[in-house]
């Protein structure tokens, strides 16, 4: 090479370097990082062809007490965009958050949002909201069981953070995030748009299928052992009859447990629904001589991938749990 040529290519090197640069971004996906898989399936389809969201906590762990890893912190630190439920139900989060750079989005404060409290009533959409002492008493009455350990996280009033569990809370959330990731990365904001697009629908098709499905549901009993699933409950016409809220470490007193024997024989033939990845040992103790199933109901995605389509299959796996243990009363 010439020594005349060398001062058109040193002229030329900041340019394509800055080409290089633009292209390189514009191929770096945004890091998505939510605290639970739930809100991580909601994202995946969202994020659909473009990436793949993280998640925080892995398989098993409570959202309501967890330690955070050096690794974790990194990925915190070093996300786009974070999502979390809120400190209703992520109680370790907040201070991590405050010196983040990135945005973080509390689920719980986004406008539009369905949310319940726990000692609600169930009621539909269309029913007036009005003075439902009476009903909460008799609710109280028939259907709350609590222990002297009870997670205060669930007391009456407290917010009910299991709200990914309502479709169209899904579909809001989908839809907030899908606008934050077209700020995030403008070059996909179309691709974005389509994914919502194509989740809404899927979501529309899913919830006719579920009401079907579960529509002769309504009326039978069932017991769960953590109060979980209220939102999806209320969204399909169903009610459990009652919840064992205890800790799992402290088991509850031999008062409580004839309560709930008691409780069970009133029932009849019912379901018992646990949560994996383990059935609460008290669960035996409980149904010795009693017709009843068992089964599990998973609020939280155990073992689903980050896949487009995931998040319906969550609902679907509650349906299907439902349905395959009240069939049979």
């Amino acid at each position: 090479m010439s020594d005349a040529a060398l001062p058109r290519l040193s002229s030329l090197l900041p340019a394509v370097t800055l080409t290089w640069l633009v292209a390189a971004s514009a191929f770096a996906e945004p890091r998505v990082l939510t605290s639970i898989k739930p809100l991580q399936l909601i994202a995946a389809a969202v994020q659909d062809g473009v990436g793949t969201p993280d998640v925080l906590l892995p398989a098993g762990a409570s959202p309501h007490h967890y330690t955070l890893r050096p690794s974790d912190l990194r990925q915190v630190k070093e996300a786009d965009l974070v999502y979390w439920i809120g400190p209703d139900l992520e109680g370790f989060l907040p201070t991590v958050l405050e010196g983040r750079k990135g945005k973080s989005v509390a689920v719980q404060d986004m406008q539009g949002l369905h949310l319940r409290h726990f000692g609600e009533e169930h009621r539909h959409d269309d029913e007036p909201v009005g003075d439902q002492s009476e009903g909460h008493d008799a609710k109280e009455q028939a259907t709350e069981l609590q222990v002297d350990n009870h997670d205060q996280l669930h007391r009456p009033g407290a917010l009910d953070a299991h709200l990914w569990l309502r479709p169209e809370n899904a579909r809001l959330i989908a839809k907030h995030k899908a606008s934050d990731l077209a700020l995030v990365d403008p070059g996909n904001a179309a691709r974005y748009q389509a994914n919502l697009d194509a989740f809404e629908q899927r979501l529309k098709t899913l919830d006719i299928k579920l009401k079907a499905r579960l529509k002769p549901l309504e009326g039978k009993p069932f017991f769960v052992f953590h109060q979980a699933f209220d939102y999806f409950e209320e969204a399909y016409g169903l009610q459990h009859t009652g919840v064992f809220a205890i800790n799992a470490e402290v088991p509850p007193g031999a008062r409580h447990v004839a309560e709930m024997r008691e409780r069970l024989k009133a029932a009849g033939p019912t379901c018992i629904f646990s949560e994996p990845p383990m059935r609460p040992r008290l669960a035996q103790t409980l149904s010795d001589g009693l017709p009843v199933h068992f089964a599990e109901l998973d609020a939280l995605g155990f073992g689903l991938k980050p896949l487009s389509n995931n998040y319906e299959q969550l609902l679907m796996n509650l349906s299907d749990g439902l349905a395959g243990c009240l069939d049979q009363l």
